[in-house]
């Protein structure tokens, strides 16, 4: 295996967790006695450009061209947009004519809010099922996965981006350089390019974010790595901003290289800065993290064994792909865990890959009345909280695994 972006040969491992799934292959009932594809969930970093990364044992055609993650479903996140997209518009004082592009657009909720400020707005997704339904709440998209190839189709009918932006999907590209040509060629001239990503570095070490890690996520980026990578291609990162949102996520400004419009601020140097001294350009400093990762399934096992010797029921919430990481390198299976409960209607009465655990709506709770509420998508904690208290009233708790256990009265 090569660095996917600098071409080294030498990589070291990061992190074994073992044979996993594919995340989001959720199961039918009629799936459950078929064969179940496991995959080895091995991440290695480059001791070159520092890039932490999986190998592709399925091509993204195969995982994305019908995707079960909705990104409307999420209360927390659509707050989140919903501010991003004003602030955006306030902070570059961006005029309305200007055309707005989302690479990996899902069910186009981003862009809703750009056309409620009248944009012209445009979204390429690659899942059929998630375009269509963008296209059914008046969002125009394009069904195709995005590169040089799709760039230029829409380059060539005098569809460039004034605004671009790419959020949650750079994690997810097996072809970084040709992903990022994609992205200069597409973007104009005075162009703002906007990338965010969950999964940053750091904050996955820091913080002991393993879930984090799963097949969709072929690369886990710092901010060092990244400047390498535009740089490259001739693009510039001018500002970077670190937000809470999915556990410490990015959001990088970029521009093209020889584009003066927007001024670099000292906020890159800073984070480049804070990453060297928490020790991001050291390869020894990685070796470690697998020690971190060992001591934390230890103290879950704990967990659920004393749990199940004091005869506690526990359910969970969310069907998260993050979850589906650490239910099966925990071996955390239906012996523990009953069922799990899900908002999203498209993941309801299927079965999560691994484990077989079944999920239902959030409903059956009220029925049931687990002494615990486990909570996989743990950023989503004080929503999710909100939404499920009435288990308060027979005394139910919460409880979130990462980045430590904690049970919530």
């Amino acid at each position: 295996m090569k660095c996917r972006f600098c071409g080294n040969s030498e990589l070291q491992v990061f992190l074994d967790l073992g044979m996993s799934p594919l995340a989001n292959s959720f199961l039918k009932q009629s799936d459950l006695n078929n064969a179940e594809s496991f995959y080895p969930l091995c991440s290695y970093f480059c001791q070159n450009c520092f890039l932490v990364q999986l190998d592709e044992f399925e091509p993204p055609k195969n995982i994305f061209s019908n995707y079960v993650y909705f990104s409307s479903f999420s209360d927390t996140w659509n707050s989140h947009i919903e501010s991003f997209v004003s602030s955006l518009i306030s902070k570059f004082n961006i005029s309305k004519e200007r055309q707005v592009i989302e690479i990996a657009s899902n069910d186009g909720y981003l862009l809703k809010h750009f056309k409620k400020h009248e944009f012209p707005v445009l979204g390429i997704e690659p899942a059929a099922n998630i375009a269509k339904v963008a296209e059914s709440n008046g969002i125009p998209t394009v069904n195709k996965f995005f590169g040089i190839e799709t760039a230029n189709e829409l380059s060539s009918k005098g569809r460039k981006a004034d605004v671009l932006i790419a959020f949650n999907v750079l994690p997810h590209v097996p072809n970084l350089t040709e992903f990022v040509q994609g992205l200069k060629i597409l973007l104009n001239q005075k162009g703002l390019l906007v990338v965010q990503f969950s999964a940053y570095l750091m904050s996955l070490i820091k913080y002991t974010e393993f879930d984090m890690i799963y097949h969709e996520h072929f690369s886990y980026f710092s901010l060092h790595t990244l400047e390498k990578i535009f740089s490259k291609n001739d693009l510039s990162i001018f500002d970077v901003e670190k937000l809470p949102v999915h556990g410490g996520s990015l959001r990088l400004f970029i521009s093209h290289k020889d584009d003066s419009t927007f001024t670099k601020t000292e906020n890159v140097s800073k984070f480049l800065e804070q990453e060297k001294e928490f020790g991001l350009q050291e390869p020894l400093f990685y070796k470690e993290f697998s020690k971190k990762v060992l001591s934390v399934k230890q103290e879950i096992w704990k967990f659920f064994i004393s749990s199940k010797n004091e005869n506690k029921k526990i359910v969970c919430y969310g069907a998260p792909a993050k979850g589906n990481t650490l239910l099966n390198f925990c071996g955390i299976g239906k012996d523990f865990i009953d069922y799990t409960v899900d908002k999203n209607d498209h993941k309801q009465n299927l079965f999560l890959p691994g484990t077989h655990i079944p999920i239902f709506s959030p409903e059956k709770v009220k029925s049931t009345k687990p002494d615990y509420l486990l909570i996989l998508p743990w950023n989503l904690k004080d929503e999710i909280i909100e939404q499920m208290s009435f288990i308060r009233e027979w005394n139910g708790k919460f409880v979130v695994l990462l980045p430590r256990i904690e049970i919530i009265d």
